[in-house]
């Protein structure tokens, strides 16, 4: 395994982390080696590194909980989320423990870095393997700007509950949009695969009478905690899952799904077509799915890999809205 940058800076000596601290790392990766971080409590929202987390035994958490000797933020793709990240490092280490701050440069390691140095002095930068992680002290007293980084969550067109680092969280997303304004009258159960802040099953919800139950899977914690005061209906049950993973109790008469495609700031793929596939397993031999995705993703062989019939339904404002029935995982299980 290839060393992490702060384990090269503990080894070399350059970062003296304290003795017997109790340890914070936000946003730890599910697969990232913090043994040499003493007690680690580690803080991740998003289910599939939360799980690894847990299986190796970390003490993982979807919240920080009280004060800490020593802090380690992996950065995100959302700077204002990073920023936050950082704010919440500072908040939670006591005056004079370290805070240090990973990520690679594709994610904004250089302007996390630049940010930080406008306010406080940088205590050593650790330059390797196309990232960088660098770190300082926590003083006395935080400066207000770094505290003014930390992000709550906002309301949105005086409705939506959102925040930093969720999917669109400036309000509804066009895709989103149009799958709601356009999915014919279901019936049954119905699953939103990757349901975000909720803006799709809310509006689908408003609009049909005809749902018994909608299952929102969302891996991402706050933005199923935003679902929860966003989709007030009864019908709706929230489940903090990986979408492409979930096994539901029943199968779905009906999937909607506005699927991510990234997983960093590289589009990929491979993500809608774990969902296609997903979707195709967990529906009923006579269950309907319906998908919107940008209109240069390449889906349309996925679909037809695992369901017998389908149809563009639409094709608007760069976006393409799918209709797919007859799924093949139905009817082989």
């Amino acid at each position: 395994m290839t060393p992490n940058r702060w384990t090269l800076a503990l080894d070399s000596g350059d970062l003296a982390w304290p003795d017997g601290a109790r340890s914070l790392v936000l946003r730890a990766r599910g697969e990232a080696d913090f043994s040499g971080l003493g007690a680690v409590q580690a803080v991740q929202g998003f289910y599939p590194d939360h799980a690894r987390l847990t299986a190796r035994g970390i003490d993982a958490v979807v919240a920080a909980e009280g004060q800490y000797g020593a802090a380690l933020v992996q950065i995100v793709k959302s700077k204002p989320e990073t920023l936050s990240l950082v704010a919440e490092a500072m908040a939670r280490v006591t005056p004079g423990g370290v805070v240090a701050v990973d990520g690679q440069k594709t994610e904004g390691i250089e302007s996390v870095l630049k940010a930080v140095r406008k306010l406080l002095p940088v205590d050593g930068v650790l330059s390797k393997s196309h990232g960088k992680l660098f770190w300082l002290t926590r003083p006395d007293t935080v400066p207000q700007e770094i505290a003014d980084w930390a992000a709550a969550p906002a309301l949105v067109e005086d409705r939506w509950i959102t925040a930093p680092g969720m999917f669109s969280p400036g309000g509804p997303d066009a895709g989103s949009e149009l799958l709601a304004a356009l999915v014919p009258q279901l019936k049954g159960d119905v699953a939103d695969l990757g349901a975000g802040w909720g803006f799709l099953a809310a509006s689908v919800l408003e609009e049909q009478e005809g749902i018994d139950r909608l299952d929102l899977i969302e891996a991402e914690w706050s933005a199923l905690e935003a679902a929860r005061r966003n989709v007030t209906d009864p019908r709706a049950r929230l489940i903090w899952d990986d979408a492409t993973t979930h096994t539901p109790n029943r199968r779905y008469d009906a999937i909607l799904s506005n699927p991510p495609f990234h997983t960093d700031r590289a589009a990929d793929p491979g993500l809608g077509q774990a969902f296609i596939a997903a979707a195709a397993r967990m529906l009923k031999p006579s269950g309907q799915f319906f998908m919107v995705a940008n209109r240069h993703l390449p889906y349309e062989a996925t679909l037809k890999a695992h369901f017998g019939t389908g149809k563009m339904l639409a094709e608007i404002g760069g976006y393409k809205l799918y209709q797919a029935g007859k799924p093949k995982t139905a009817r082989r299980t």
